[in-house]
């Protein structure tokens, strides 16, 4: 279990997938997560909201695993940590949140990754086993993203594991202080991931 004041959770799955694996955010990843972040600010700051006062600060981060814990325990949101297996270093996150139940079975995918792991297909095998996870362990239907048109990266990420182009908003989200248009994205189960089939939710 992982501890935050008054407030506990399960560290939950650790999911596995060639050099990386995923597991839930814990306090004692704070000052690995930080220094990530912190070297990291000027590659991360395009494809981000813009950060706030006290962003890195250990305060903040406990807040952000206050509201991580809520997010598990309500079904809303799973968030996880990338790490490297050669080493255990902490090299990015990535979560599906905004989950909606019911009739949708839907969640949406975000990701970021450190400056100095970027390029290596880590992020690649990270989001493959994660929306592996989504379909068949959390038992959703659809997966969306939503991407900047000019992360030519991020593009080529989406689409190598297998999510379908479907959609352009205009002034989407707002990203590095302005809003800003999006390039949408989705993965329904029974679509090929990385070349093999999901396995479609009952």
């Amino acid at each position: 279990m992982g501890f935050l004041g008054a407030v506990t959770f399960d560290i939950g799955p650790m999911l596995k997938a060639g050099s990386v694996y995923l597991r839930h955010p814990l306090v004692a990843d704070y000052a690995a997560w930080r220094h990530v972040r912190e070297t990291s600010r000027s590659f991360l700051a395009p494809w981000e909201p813009t950060w706030g006062a006290g962003e890195l600060e250990k305060a903040s981060y406990r807040r952000r695993l206050r509201r991580y814990g809520q997010e598990i325990r309500n079904d809303t949101g799973y968030p996880f940590f990338i790490f490297r297996q050669s080493d255990h270093q902490l090299v990015g996150g990535l979560t599906l949140a905004f989950v909606r139940r019911g009739v949708t079975q839907t969640a949406t995918l975000g990701y970021w990754m450190g400056e100095a792991y970027a390029g290596q297909g880590l992020m690649t095998e990270a989001a493959e086993v994660a929306v592996r996870y989504a379909f068949d362990t959390l038992q959703l239907h659809r997966i969306e993203a939503a991407c900047l048109p000019n992360n030519a990266a991020s593009l080529r990420l989406l689409e190598k594991i297998g999510f379908t182009r479907e959609g352009y908003a205009r002034s989407y989200l707002c990203i590095c202080d302005r809003w800003q248009d999006h390039v949408l994205f989705g993965l329904v189960a029974g679509d090929r991931i990385g070349g093999r089939p999901a396995i479609a939710a009952g």
